[in-house]
């Protein structure tokens, strides 16, 4: 393997040790909220699931990223470099400002513009990007009915618990639950994009052939980086989403959950990488709907939108520069 594969592959793992300190708030916000964990352990929890969630899920989101983004050809190891630098750049930027932006799209934003500036769009793959763009829109969208249609479940199913800590001390156990499924999700789905990656890194260098799967050791990697950027928090983030948005119990907490976990396992198994940022968010704001439109603050989901809009086009911005930048220094 050539020293510059090795570098990318650093990177790429770099990557999704930031993928998973940003997004760790996905995976413990609700759980922290409600006290159900405290912070120390929820960190915990949640990347013992993002490390073990390579049992569960194949490589079908890893496939789309390597595969079905830009055309193989032009994914030369400076190119990938490029795209990751774009992510991480965005990753750091948006971490500083507490805004729960889209690792994965930041990640497609990155390898879409550092490949652009190489070859100008016709690189592109409407298909796949097709794709990943309809669920940009659905993900949340589907997140926030289920934590809706869920909240709105258990409110008929526990109708008889006339005192709410009553109530919240029979869901902490069950939050428990669903918080490891949304971790598993968030492993399954967002560490598949960096075994894209490093796959992409692997076929451009002659490591394997085009049609090859991800090897093990890259799938052990990528869920070993994806758990310790977990086990790092990501502290900012949990306010917004554990706190900005919607005021949790742990009734909700368990339809947010498990609303979002529902849509990632769905998303994963076929091959679409989503965003769990896109998707929890949703579903607490579903979550805080099913109470009163009043009871979620709009301001600050408005602010996450805004974040989410333009996570792509700034991510493969910043890629786009440093592609330009290591073509001409080679």
């Amino acid at each position: 393997m050539t020293a510059g594969a090795i570098v990318v592959i650093a990177f790429a793992l770099a990557f999704d040790f930031t993928n998973g300190f940003h997004d760790a708030a996905n995976s413990i916000a609700t759980v922290v909220s409600t006290r159900v964990l405290s912070p120390r352990l929820a960190v915990v929890w949640a990347a013992v699931f993002n490390f073990i969630a390579f049992l569960v899920f194949k490589t079908e989101v890893a496939n789309t990223i390597a595969k079905d983004v830009v055309v193989q050809s032009i994914l030369s190891e400076g190119v990938i470099f490029a795209g990751l630098v774009g992510a991480i750049g965005w990753n750091l930027l948006t971490f500083g400002l507490g805004l729960p932006t889209s690792s994965s799209h930041a990640l497609v934003g990155g390898i879409a513009g550092a490949a652009i500036a190489r070859a100008g769009t016709g690189v592109l793959i409407g298909e796949g990007l097709g794709k990943i763009g309809v669920f940009i829109v659905l993900s949340p969208l589907i997140g926030m009915a289920l934590g809706l249609i869920l909240t709105v479940l258990m409110q008929w199913l526990f109708r008889r618990v006339r005192r709410v800590e009553r109530l919240n001390r029979r869901l902490r156990g069950g939050q428990l639950l669903s918080a490891a499924a949304f971790s598993l999700g968030h492993g399954g789905n967002d560490a598949q994009k960096t075994m894209g990656i490093i796959l992409a890194v692997l076929i451009a260098s002659g490591q394997v052939a085009a049609e090859h799967d991800v090897p093990l050791w890259v799938v052990l990697a990528a869920h070993a980086a994806i758990g310790l950027g977990t086990l790092m928090g990501g502290w900012r983030i949990v306010k917004t989403m554990g706190f900005g948005i919607t005021k949790l119990q742990p009734a909700g907490g368990v339809a947010a959950e498990t609303g979002a976990a529902l849509t990632l396992f769905f998303a994963s198994a076929n091959g679409i990488p989503v965003s769990t940022t896109h998707t929890i968010t949703g579903a607490i704001v579903g979550v805080g709907a099913s109470r009163r439109l009043g009871a979620v603050r709009w301001r600050v989901a408005g602010r996450v939108v805004w974040a989410w809009i333009i996570t792509i086009p700034g991510a493969g911005l910043i890629a786009a520069v440093t592609s330009l930048i290591v073509r001409g220094l080679s």
